[in-house]
C-alpha cells in the first residue's frame, strides 16, 4: 500500500511541476510536427485494398470515389518519394 501511495504522490508531484512550467512560460499546446499531412501525404497506410467507406462510394458510382482509387490504389509507373522538410 505504501508503493502505492508513494507512486501516486509522485505522479501527482510531476503533474504540479509540469502545470507550474505552463504558467510561467505562458506557450499554449501544440502538436509536434503537423502529423503525416506535413510531409504532403494523403494516404496513411499502404493498404492493398480500399476501406469500406471509399468501397461503398465505389460501388455507387460516385465519380469523386473513382478519382480518389485511381489516385491512392492504381499504380504508378515509377516510384513516389515524398521530401522532408
Amino acid at each position: 500500500m505504501e508503493t502505492i501511495l508513494l507512486t501516486f504522490g509522485f505522479f501527482i508531484a510531476v503533474i504540479f511541476a509540469m502545470s507550474i512550467g505552463f504558467i510561467i512560460k505562458g506557450k499554449t499546446i501544440k502538436g509536434s510536427c503537423g502529423g503525416i499531412s506535413a510531409l504532403g501525404m494523403k494516404k496513411m497506410c499502404d493498404c492493398e485494398e480500399p476501406c469500406d467507406n471509399l468501397q461503398a462510394k465505389l460501388d455507387a458510382g460516385d465519380a469523386d470515389a473513382q478519382a480518389e482509387y485511381r489516385e491512392k490504389f492504381v499504380k504508378k509507373a515509377e516510384p513516389q518519394f515524398y521530401e522532408v522538410k
